[in-house]
């Protein structure tokens, strides 16, 4: 039993490199651009970005100024919070209710609460680059 075993690692091993050297070819390009263009656009990248690894975002550096148009990282998150104070996750039916009258105050929740309704926003919307707005995410499909 052990041989059959350490003989189908052994082969695994050898087969390896050739599937990887095959994927590698097969890796799909970034819309038709060339690889001059692709490492020309990740040095422009990095010359103005940094990798900030507690959050686990790229950041801009130091005196880089933001392009101009985008909205900054304060304004999508008050985009994000306009519409917590305004809407809440109802568990049961699983979806956003609006709150009807005036809007909720944030700071008057609890910690827990605001990281659940956050957490809950996250899951249910994702934000988009080109409208710069917050959209619903798609329904995944049904399982079968």
């Amino acid at each position: 039993m052990k041989r059959s075993s350490a003989l189908s690692v052994v082969v695994g091993l050898a087969l390896a490199p050739l599937c990887g050297s095959v994927l590698a070819q097969v890796a799909p390009t970034t819309a038709g651009a060339t690889r001059a263009e692709v490492k020309m656009e990740r040095n422009e990248f990095l010359k103005t970005h940094t990798w900030d690894p507690v959050n686990e975002v790229w950041m801009l550096k130091a005196g880089v100024e933001a392009p101009t148009g985008m909205k900054t990282r304060a304004q999508i998150k008050g985009d994000r919070d306009e519409f917590l104070k305004n809407n809440r996750w109802d568990e049961q039916a699983s979806n956003w209710v609006s709150l009807k009258g005036t809007p909720r105050k944030m700071e008057t929740m609890s910690r827990e609460q605001v990281k659940m309704e956050t957490a809950a926003f996250l899951r249910t919307h994702r934000y988009d680059e080109q409208s710069e707005t917050w959209m619903l995410k798609s329904a995944p499909a049904p399982k079968k």
